[in-house]
């Protein structure tokens, strides 16, 4: 197993229990930094301020359905800004339809896992990010 502890998550979920469940795989992996966002607007304004400190997150956990500001809408906002536009994201989302899963991918999306899930699919599909993203350190 790859040493995640020195990156900073960001888990955006408008339930609380997915938030929660998503942050304990993360930890379970070895995540020490992880901040939670209700939302994809409170995720988007978490981002532009970490970035903003010169502290910007290295790997987003979104949800698909959230108010204000949908995860595929979080994706795209962080895939035309510099410091975003290479960050890991990992999609998850109840939605199994072909047309989410080409328009996410289309995006720019690095994986997506449905819900519910295990934890061993969590950490399948997060390695593959990982390992995809940041080969060097995998």
């Amino acid at each position: 197993m790859s040493d995640i502890s020195g990156l900073r998550f960001l888990v955006a979920d408008d339930m609380m229990v997915m938030r929660k469940l998503v942050s304990q795989q993360l930890k379970i992996l070895g995540a020490v930094a992880i901040e939670q966002a209700v939302d994809g607007e409170d995720a988007w304004v978490k981002l532009k301020e970490a970035a903003t400190q010169g502290k910007p997150f290295d790997f987003v956990v979104s949800d698909w359905n959230m108010p204000k500001m949908q995860g595929i809408d979080l994706l795209k906002a962080c895939r035309a800004d510099a410091h975003y536009k290479a960050v890991p994201f990992l999609l998850v989302t109840a939605e199994g339809e072909m047309s989410q899963v080409k328009d996410a991918l289309i995006a720019g999306v690095d994986n997506y896992l449905l819900k519910p899930f295990t934890p061993e699919t969590f950490k399948d599909k997060f390695m593959s990010v990982y390992r995809k993203r940041m080969p060097k350190a995998a």
